[in-house]
């Protein structure tokens, strides 16, 4: 008896071992904080740019200090809706229907309904996930085609009073639930602003407007890089207040996720320091630079507080914190000023927000994680956005099916301080839809000009005779011909100064032919090739 016993002691113990490996490995997954600041310049942050940089942000250094900086990390685009896609989906935005430009006011969903989200997968894999700040992938907005009229903007230049039909469209709307939005894209919970420069002009939780818009923003509020499009909005509504409310809404959310059994993953998109420029007395002046500059401060102090959070929570220590930005920082906001006064928002790259210059897209891109990430260290590897979802599918042990994640490569490996790349290409592309290819130290622009709104040396016309068409070039012909791209080294020319096309006419060729490849194959991880939601006509840059 005392022998069967044991067996059966044995047997329990071995049918119990399953169970519990699992629970160790959902407890040693780790918590996940990804706060993406809006147009925040890679000269904007301190240890970026310690030689042209003049704007304090002790907290986003603190990150670097505590975990790795990323000195080549990339967005997707040169602004915000496309780069927002990519890294919740890890697959290219101009896969989709957005080959240029932003989700517009009142757009439906850019992320379709059945693709898997980096939110998605962790909530399968059993996290909470929440989403905290500007949305701006679209949403299913309850507006009658025949009252879209009322929804759009009668000027902003003076007052307009909103009529009875007006509040009568606006009550009917925005008393219902609005579909589509990151409730249905992977996230528990949401609370934003969606776009803070445009209308609504009120919060948003989950699905529903936190109150009814009932009035016209007032114009005064669409002066000095304010508010863009007119529309409706809450009474009184103002835009300091946003930022402060997002910070305490992720503090609360870290304090009772912190409570649960469910390791948590906040996605926090700030809406700063985008426009609207809504400083808080406190930080007016503070930089003593221009509005921008102390906006810029305020964002860094909300991280501040995000990172206090989780060390009153207790979970900082298991928690994976990442920082980056969208896009580089907007030129419109004061960067000419900002030069002369010795800050380059950019650093030393060339270009602004909408560029397919590296100022563009080559952005902050920090992470922390206590016990792996050694502190200070610094990676030179090529990472991109899309790669979030194959790291955190890497993180927590899970496998992407073949249609996710197309275009996501694992940094785990550089997390954990091998130094070999993970990555052997990437793209990024502006605001117009130009396309550019990195491979190693090379960098490929399929067409002339920044792409956005830069202006610059390679909008002139560089003339040459061939005989014979240029190897992958897509379309040189005999005779007379413009100079149609741009090559640059970034190894030996990181500010894109020396344009190579023609010069290294091989390499131009090679990389013509990849970007062939890496768009018709609908991705660019290994796998089968996928077709892309619309025909890619990337090309047409080069017969301009």
């Amino acid at each position: 008896m005392h022998k069967f016993i044991s067996f059966l002691v044995v047997i329990c113990f071995a049918l119990c071992i399953p169970s519990l490996t699992g629970a160790a490995q959902t407890i040693d997954r780790p918590n996940i904080v990804v706060i993406y600041a809006d147009d925040l310049g890679y000269g904007d942050v301190s240890c970026y740019n310690k030689e042209r940089g003049k704007i304090a942000t002790p907290h986003i250094d603190r990150l670097a200090a505590e975990g790795m900086s990323f000195t080549d990390g990339h967005s997707s685009s040169g602004v915000c809706s496309p780069s927002r896609y990519t890294l919740l989906t890890g697959r290219y935005h101009w896969r989709s229907r957005l080959q240029s430009g932003i989700v517009g006011l009142w757009g439906g969903p850019l992320i379709a309904s059945d693709r898997l989200t980096v939110a998605g997968l962790l909530s399968q894999a059993g996290y909470r996930t929440s989403c905290i700040g500007k949305w701006h992938l679209g949403w299913n907005w309850p507006i009658p085609a025949k009252e879209k009229n009322l929804f759009r903007s009668p000027g902003r230049k003076k007052d307009v009073t909103a009529t009875d039909a007006h509040r009568n469209a606006w009550r009917k709307a925005f008393s219902q639930p609005i579909a589509g939005g990151p409730a249905t894209r992977g996230f528990d919970s949401y609370f934003g602003t969606d776009v803070p420069d445009w209308p609504p002009f009120c919060f948003i939780e989950n699905d529903r407007t936190i109150g009814i818009p009932s009035e016209f923003l007032p114009a005064l509020l669409f002066k000095n890089n304010q508010a863009s499009d007119q529309g409706p909005a809450l009474a009184g509504w103002k835009f300091e207040p946003i930022l402060p409310m997002l910070g305490e809404r992720a503090g609360q959310f870290i304090e009772n996720a912190a409570k649960g059994s469910k390791p948590f993953f906040l996605y926090m998109p700030l809406t700063s320091p985008h426009t609207p420029l809504g400083v808080n007395p406190q930080w007016k002046g503070k930089s003593g630079l221009n509005t921008y500059a102390d906006f810029v401060m305020e964002t860094d102090a909300v991280v501040g507080k995000v990172l206090d959070a989780l060390e009153k929570s207790g979970t900082a220590d298991r928690t994976l914190v990442l920082f980056t930005s969208d896009n580089g920082c907007a030129p419109y906001i004061g960067a000419d000023e900002l030069e002369k006064k010795g800050h380059y928002p950019s650093g030393p790259l060339r270009g602004y927000k909408s560029d397919v210059w590296e100022g563009g897209h080559r952005v902050p891109f920090i992470v922390r994680w206590p016990g792996v990430v050694k502190a200070k260290s610094i990676s030179h590897q090529l990472v991109h956005q899309a790669d979030l979802m194959a790291t955190f599918a890497d993180i927590i042990g899970a496998s992407l099916p073949e249609n996710a994640g197309e275009d996501s490569f694992s940094f785990l490996p550089l997390l954990k301080g091998n130094e070999s790349p993970i990555r052997e290409h990437a793209i990024s592309q502006s605001m117009r839809g130009l396309l550019s290819v990195r491979r190693g130290k090379w960098k490929l622009i399929a067409g002339r000009g920044s792409g956005g709104w830069t202006k610059g040396q390679d909008e002139h016309r560089v003339f040459l005779y061939v005989t014979e068409p240029l190897k992958g070039s897509g379309g040189w012909t005999k005779g007379q011909d413009e100079h149609p791209g741009q090559l640059y080294d970034l190894e030996e020319d990181l500010a894109e100064k020396n344009n190579l096309w023609i010069k290294k006419s091989a390499i131009t060729g090679e990389l013509i032919a990849l970007l062939e490849k890496l768009v018709t194959n609908g991705r660019s991880t290994n796998g089968s090739a996928r077709k892309n939601d619309v025909p890619v006509k990337w090309r047409r840059f080069l017969s301009k």
